[in-house]
């Protein structure tokens, strides 16, 4: 069957293989945000964080229910942008990179926004 399909649509089903082949590994390896394990083993929040941040699961959420779920912050500040800092863990790296911490803003005391900040 394969071999009756044009040229063109070999390509096309070669990278619609490659996409689900990606995707699968992608779905199967990328840590899920857990509470337990984030207040439990915090030098691997980084395993989390992209989840965390792209499911938007602390998006319009008090500071209370943010500590409720995250635990106390590494620090926090009210002066230039009111907002909440965690350790996330050193990530395995070839060289010294930058350090990461998750950075959640608070706007009229819910969250707005939540990113990686460097240091």
């Amino acid at each position: 069957m394969i071999q009756k399909l044009s040229r063109n649509n070999k390509i096309g089903l070669f990278f619609f293989l490659a996409f689900i082949i990606s995707m699968s590994l992608i779905w199967t390896f990328e840590e899920r945000f857990d509470k337990q394990r984030w207040k439990n083993q915090p030098d691997s929040r980084y395993q989390m964080i992209d989840d965390l941040i792209e499911s938007q699961l602390l998006m319009g959420t008090t500071k209370a229910q943010v500590i409720s779920l995250l635990g106390e912050p590494t620090s926090s500040s009210q002066t230039d942008k009111d907002s909440f800092i965690y350790n996330i863990g050193d990530p395995p790296s070839f060289f010294n990179s930058r350090k990461e911490h998750l950075l959640i803003i608070f706007v009229d005391q819910k969250v707005d926004e939540v990113t990686l900040a460097y240091e």
